[in-house]
């Protein structure tokens, strides 16, 4: 037996979103049908509005629904360092330990050849332009530690250093393979501090 094509279509488009399978496409399909019309009206205007207001900041790559980003309009914030990350949740995990204060830059992924991910693909050519017109003195890459990666960090240090700033890297208090996001304050605020110049 099939079920109604409603249905079907919407366990299709659960199906897309990232670890979600078809038992949990399904049972958040099912879910959504028992759920009052008003809260699933809620729920699509929510998605939508997320979709057309938020967009990505022109500075650092960051989501946000103003531009420049509320980051990049902090001027108390350090000018001399910038941090840079994978995607723009890997942001919001720092800003948690509260203990970093200067600028980020989002690569929008890592280098991976296998997924046809190289230079062009990365937000690497702004971060270029915008360390040639800033008083940049530090770059921090924070990537995953996980072999793309090292590889993406290895092939921003052999651009940037050249120019004479300082580029380091965060300090392995991060497990090989672990993502920045899962990672609690203590290790990030390890990481942080026994960062290593490259």
């Amino acid at each position: 037996m099939q079920y109604p094509e409603a249905i079907a279509q919407l366990i299709e488009s659960y199906m897309k979103l990232p670890g979600i399978g078809s038992k949990s496409a399904t049972r958040l399909a099912f879910y959504t049908i028992d759920m009052d019309e008003e809260d699933v009206k809620d729920f699509s205007d929510r998605l939508i509005a997320a979709k057309k207001d938020l967009h990505y900041c022109s500075i650092c790559g960051n989501i946000t629904d103003e531009d420049p980003c509320e980051i990049c309009r902090d001027t108390a914030r350090d000018q001399s360092k910038i941090l840079v990350v994978e995607q723009p949740k890997d942001i919001m995990a720092m800003e948690k330990m509260n203990d970093y204060q200067g600028l980020y830059h989002v690569l929008h992924g890592v280098l991976s050849p296998m997924d046809g991910k190289g230079p062009e693909e990365l937000n690497i050519a702004p971060l270029i332009k915008r360390l040639q017109k800033t008083d940049v003195n530090e770059v921090i890459i924070a990537t995953n530690a996980s072999p793309e990666g090292e590889s993406t960090a290895m092939y921003l240090a052999r651009l940037i250093k050249p120019a004479g700033i300082k580029v380091t890297r965060l300090a392995h208090g991060l497990s090989v393979g672990s993502d920045i996001e899962y990672a609690d304050e203590m290790t990030l605020q390890r990481a942080v501090e026994g960062r290593q110049e490259m």
